[in-house]
């Protein structure tokens, strides 16, 4: 029996020798954690090394580009649609479409009652007026001889200030309807007032639309519009601006605008409005331009991009744009850490120039980055 027992346990010591590797050492298996480090990765690829740059964080000044959506429209301080103010027929039309006119030139003539209504009510209230003055001038007289009662000059003075009102109302009337007031002040032998109104243009500019032709009926209707004059000169571009870039965007800022129309040349302009509303539906908020407009290129309702700089000439991080990876809406970029490894790190990044993006957290001046092969090491992570 002992040898029988001597045999088993040579042949059991046989087996577990022939489970040991060279020199009888047993192979130690890493775990998965310690291959895959969870702050970085291992600088001894010999594969990966080659295409990983790596350089150091520099302060430098940087400036961006905005580009914004926009639609060319007529600048609202020199535009007018204009109605006429009486009602009467259309006699006469000298603008036509496309002609260019001047703050004050008459645009047509109209025959209206409505001027003979309102200088016979003038002159009724012109005669009532020196009647009362009379009247209470008199009154006052005979009370300071005591040949008038007190509440007889009280009614006469009354009277005369009703017709000083009336006397106000017709008259503004009639200037309202554009009849000089030169005219109005000579005697009423030498006044020259007639039926015939003449519609004149409220500013310079050119006839952008008209709506009117000679025996027409105006005047009843207050939307009824007959011209349209607008100054083509300069022109507002009203872009839109997401409520992310809203800091980036101020009144008085330079920008340049272009269209399809003209993909090679610019239109200079400046920012002179920024809304102070949000587009529940778009998220965007109402950004005007005002815009030279060379040689009339631009046509209101044109399609345009609006491009502004943006971002500070004061020195700032900045780095290569394909330093920095985006996962997720988190950006992020390989730092080198002392020891060798790649670093995964997040930053918040600001202003793109060209092929730079500024680093507004996460880097200080000096830490080294990957620069050129940060998809390559990401890559390399995932695997594991």
């Amino acid at each position: 029996m002992n040898a029988r027992l001597v045999i088993g346990c040579v042949l059991l010591l046989a087996l577990l020798t022939c489970g040991c590797g060279e020199g009888g050492k047993t192979e130690a298996v890493q775990a998965p954690d310690k291959l895959k480090p969870t702050a970085g990765l291992a600088n001894h690829s010999q594969e990966l090394q080659p295409q990983i740059v790596v350089e150091a964080v520099q302060l430098m000044p940087i400036t961006g580009d905005l580009s914004l959506p926009g639609k060319v429209q007529y600048s609202e301080d020199r535009y007018a649609k204009i109605s006429s103010p009486v009602v009467g027929r259309v006699v006469e039309v000298r603008a036509k479409l496309g002609d260019k006119v001047a703050a004050g030139q008459v645009l047509l003539s109209i025959e209206s009652a409505d001027i003979g209504a309102a200088y016979s009510d003038f002159v009724k209230a012109e005669s009532d007026l020196q009647l009362t003055k009379r009247n209470y001038e008199l009154a006052k007289d005979l009370y300071e001889t005591k040949a008038l009662s007190k509440k007889d000059l009280v009614q006469a003075e009354n009277d005369y200030l009703k017709a000083q009102a009336e006397f106000r109302r017709a008259r503004g009337r009639l200037l309202a309807l554009r009849v000089p007031a030169a005219e109005l002040d000579k005697p009423r032998t030498e006044r020259l007032i007639t039926s015939r109104f003449d519609l004149k243009s409220p500013l310079t500019g050119t006839v952008v639309e008209r709506n009117v032709t000679v025996g027409l009926m105006v005047g009843a209707d207050p939307t009824q519009m007959l011209y349209t004059i607008a100054d083509l000169n300069v022109l507002q571009v009203v872009a839109e601006v997401y409520e992310r870039d809203l800091s980036r965007v101020s009144k008085g800022t330079p920008v340049t605008v272009t269209v399809e129309a003209y993909p090679d040349e610019t239109f200079s302009g400046t920012i002179v409005y920024v809304g102070d509303v949000v587009d529940p539906t778009t998220r965007t908020i109402k950004v005007r331009c005002n815009v030279t407009n060379h040689d009339l290129k631009l046509k209101p309702e044109m399609f345009a991009r609006v491009r502004l700089k943006t971002g500070s000439s004061m020195p700032v991080l900045a780095l290569p744009k394909q330093a920095v990876i985006e996962v997720g809406g988190q950006a992020f970029v390989f730092v080198q850490a002392a020891d060798g490894r790649y670093l995964r790190r997040p930053v918040i990044t600001g202003t793109m120039s060209g092929d730079s993006i500024e680093i507004r957290e996460g880097l200080q001046a000096g830490e080294r980055v990957v620069v050129k092969g940060a998809l390559l090491l990401k890559s390399e992570q995932e695997k594991g």
